[in-house]
């Protein structure tokens, strides 16, 4: 196995970062609002239960049109979406990069929009969807449209098996009836994609199936938005009561609708990794920073020994993680998913760990500054801290740990 990143991705990192310096930190210089002190009051609608302003979700469009223009946007995504196929490897180290950057336009964290498209549901779209479905790829890609996931409800999280929407047949349309939570999206989205037991048994995956549902549609409401520990939020409760879809809803195969779940929150995990690892290295980088200008006690900050330890076993743990992200994205690319859930897992829930404690850390060695908002440690904690709860929580990544240890069913 080469370790080396291929010059091509590096290459291209050069190039998006001088695009970033040319056409997305001026967008940002324009908008102060949005990215210093008061980046929360200000992308948050308080008026309409917390989500989005219309102006941040405008603004976060243009970065999208200016990045796809500039032929960066779509890297990741196949050729026939207009990508350049982006390996997990590339993506890794894309990822990583941008966040070592720290929050702003390019990748800001609460939204987690990017110059680089991270849109799963396209490849959902395109693996499983039938022909009209695909139709909407390209308006997906553009901004044009949104579509929501809807998966977690009320009474159940990561053990998605046991979900309590159901659908049934009603001559060729199925009704659906439920309700789902965080349901991210669905304020500004034309359709939800809603997981609803169709057959089979509570706690197995067969019997699940995706459906494709247009927002507005009769039965479908929104009753209110969480207010979350980073804000603004666009974490839905969503009622669905006798709503009523076409067969042409359903999205893949009858009773496989896990299936589509699973390439959206295995392409998100690795991905979501490196978020967090870079996040973590920007924490490390502004710490060893601070520590070399700050004199304490008459001497600089970095010259204590309690001081020094900290960022050298966060270094460490930093550099284990990347290399292991790595490794496992690397995998991913010459084996597919077959024999790396568990090392998804692994890298997903200690670089997402590794984000909170270094964010923690660089609080706590800048003093007073670290708490406040001129500093972007509270922002980065307080979104990354979501990381151990969403696509899976710690328990669920140690869950799939042991399954592969001891040869259980995946939970």
């Amino acid at each position: 196995m080469d370790w080396s990143i291929p010059e091509d991705v590096t290459t291209f990192v050069k190039h998006l970062d001088d695009f970033i310096e040319r056409e997305i930190k001026p967008l940002e210089d324009e908008h102060p609002q949005f990215f210093d002190h008061r980046r929360e009051y200000a992308r948050t609608d308080w008026e309409r239960d917390g989500f989005p302003t219309k102006a941040w979700r405008e603004l976060l469009q243009e970065m999208r049109r200016r990045a796809d223009a500039a032929g960066f946007f779509r890297y990741p995504l196949p050729a026939t979406m207009g990508g350049q196929a982006g390996t997990n490897v590339a993506m890794a180290f894309v990822r990583e990069h941008l966040l070592t950057r720290g929050s702003g336009l390019h990748f800001p964290h609460s939204d987690e929009a990017s110059v680089v498209a991270n849109l799963p549901i396209a490849l959902v779209l395109d693996e499983f969807g039938t022909p009209e479905q695909r139709e909407l790829i390209e308006p997906l890609i553009r901004g044009d449209i949104e579509i929501a996931f809807g998966l977690t409800e009320p009474n159940h999280g990561s053990d998605a098996t046991w979900l309590e929407t159901t659908a049934r047949r009603d001559g060729d349309d199925w009704v659906i009836n439920g309700e789902k939570r965080f349901n991210s999206l669905v304020d500004c989205s034309e359709y939800d994609i809603v997981f609803a037991r169709t057959g089979g048994q509570d706690g197995k995956a067969d019997g699940i199936t995706a459906f494709l549902v247009p927002i507005p549609t009769s039965g479908f409401s929104i009753p209110f938005n969480h207010w979350t520990f980073n804000m603004p939020s666009d974490h839905s409760e969503v009622h669905l009561r006798d709503v009523r879809v076409p067969a042409g809803a359903v999205i893949g195969e009858v009773g496989k609708g896990l299936e589509c779940a699973q390439l959206f929150v295995h392409e998100n995990r690795i991905r979501q990794a490196a978020a967090s690892l870079g996040a973590a290295q920007y924490c490390i980088n502004e710490s060893v920073k601070y520590a070399q200008e700050r004199v304490v006690f008459g001497k600089p900050l970095h010259e204590h020994q309690g001081i020094q330890w900290q960022l050298v076993e966060l270094q460490t743990e930093a550099e284990l993680v990347r290399n292991t992200i790595y490794k496992t994205a690397w995998m991913m690319d010459e084996l597919g998913k077959t024999g790396v859930s568990d090392k998804v897992a692994m890298v997903n829930f200690r670089s997402n760990q590794l984000a909170c404690n270094a964010a923690d850390r660089a609080m706590q060695i800048h003093g007073g500054m670290g708490y406040t908002r001129a500093k972007q440690f509270e922002l980065i904690y307080r979104h990354h801290r979501r990381y151990r709860i969403s696509e899976g929580t710690d328990e669920l990544q140690k869950r799939r740990i042991a399954s592969a240890m001891f040869s259980f069913a995946k939970g």
